[in-house]
């Protein structure tokens, strides 16, 4: 096992990852930038190292700051969170050159597994199911015009570095895919460095299902389930629940055995998910795979009793999987609601402040992750979330009535301060939530009050 590893991240995906240190026996080293001297992330950790200004392009995004830190201190392994430089291959290359294990996919997995178009040939060539479209980058508008009027109308227009819901744009003529084609290219360049698109036949109001998977370096690949990712905002995952309401068991079973061969045709090693869109006849089309841990993987935890981070961290020292698809046992229900400092009244508009009281819930079933207490700052530099507030019931019905009891107990306060507390409750009375039918439409047509 690592004796020291650093966390190259912050918020509560690094308290998240030291306390995993913490059961491991390993010491965990933090970083962080001038905005977050005095963040939760740095109290626990044994050690914390500044790296930059606030921007995050001269601190968490600084490739020299991070490998300096870790070097500095000693780490024998750097865990990169989710976003920032989760999934850049060529940081994963810098720390294999000095001597440093990147806990997640090897670098020339991570590419593959980055750029979409690739992936799109890989799953095509693996027999997996992929909706109409391209699997080389479109080079011209002309092209685009060609394509989009062959696998026909709507059609979406994706950045082939993208990810996090950003880089996406749909066209339902050619009149908007002129549109389309020509922003997502500027907007990619912009975002990822990278302005290749490709185009894809678009899916009116599927659901977005998303496969837990883990794979060690001895070829044992397993599923741990299914996540319902239906609930966004801007192609952005706002509730996310396990099992999905939509699965029936066969299908289920199903979808599990794509994503692990999806993992295996790609040689994924690690934590990752792979996703899927599905329709309501139960036809389900392979999307895309993420090479990191995901902001909902304690969904999974909480119906598996599996800790992702520590198995990450157990894989990146190269021992097996400790657990056969055979012995995956997924009990009762969980969701999880991200709770941003946003203001749902203003399309989401962050709302960056001091929290002057901060009051998490508690109970069964309950629980909260956040690297938030009393005047801590929400700071505009970076991602608006305050906590991530998951429940766990013995089916989705106790799930959800403790979610809104903890959405009811769950106090947050500060000047000019909104929240998505009362966003999520309104989502959980809506009819069809309840039902379990919401799809990727459901904000447009389902608005919450």
């Amino acid at each position: 096992m690592f004796e020291r590893l650093l966390i190259a991240n912050r918020g509560e995906i690094a308290v998240r990852v030291i306390r995993a240190c913490r059961e491991l026996g390993i010491s965990p080293i933090a970083v962080y930038s001038a905005a977050d001297a005095d963040s939760l992330h740095v109290e626990l950790a044994d050690d914390a190292v500044c790296i930059g200004p606030a921007a995050a392009k001269a601190s968490y995004l600084h490739i020299p700051n991070v490998i300096g830190a870790a070097v500095k201190s000693g780490a024998q392994a750097i865990h990169p969170g989710y976003g920032f430089l989760s999934e850049d291959p060529y940081f994963a290359e810098i720390c294999a050159e000095n001597g440093i294990v990147f806990i997640g996919p090897p670098p020339d997995v991570m590419e593959s597994a980055g750029d979409k178009a690739i992936t799109r040939r890989v799953m095509i060539e693996a027999g997996l199911p992929v909706l109409p479209g391209t699997s080389e980058a479109v080079a011209s508008l002309d092209e685009a015009l060609t394509i989009g009027g062959r696998i026909g109308y709507p059609v979406v227009v994706k950045a082939a570095a993208g990810g996090g819901g950003r880089g996406i744009a749909v066209a339902r003529d050619p009149h908007q895919l002129r549109t389309a084609y020509l922003e997502t290219r500027r907007n990619a360049q912009a975002i990822f460095g990278d302005g290749r698109v490709y185009l894809e036949r678009f899916l009116d109001g599927p659901r977005h299902i998303e496969v837990q998977i883990l794979a060690d370096d001895y070829g044992n690949v397993i599923h741990l389930g299914e996540r319902d990712c239906s609930v966004q905002r801007r192609h952005q995952k706002l509730i996310e629940e396990g099992p999905s309401p939509a699965l029936t068991a066969d299908r289920r079973a199903e979808i599990g055995t794509a994503a692990v061969r999806a993992a295996e045709a790609i040689g994924y090693r690690g934590a990752g998910t792979v996703e899927f869109l599905l329709e309501d006849d139960g036809q389900f089309w392979f999307m895309e795979m993420n090479g990191r841990i995901q902001v909902e993987h304690p969904v999974t935890e909480a119906i598996s009793g599996v800790d992702l981070v520590a198995a990450q961290i157990r894989i990146a020292v190269g021992e097996p999987l400790a657990l056969t698809q055979e012995m995956v046992s997924l009990t009762g229900h969980a969701i999880e609601c991200r709770i941003n400092a946003e203001d749902p009244g203003r399309d989401f508009a962050p709302t960056p402040g001091v929290l002057t009281a901060y009051r998490p819930p508690d109970g069964p079933g309950i629980r909260v992750d956040s690297h938030c207490r009393p005047d801590a700052r929400i700071s505009p530099h970076y991602d608006s979330m305050i906590a991530k507030l998951i429940a766990w019931g013995p089916d989705r019905d106790t799930a959800l009535r403790r979610m809104r009891r903890a959405l009811d107990e769950m106090r947050l306060d500060g000047p000019g301060l909104r929240t998505t507390i009362d966003f999520h409750r309104g989502v959980l009375d809506d009819p069809v939530f309840c039902r379990g039918e919401a799809h990727t439409d459901f904000l447009t047509r389902r608005r919450p009050a």
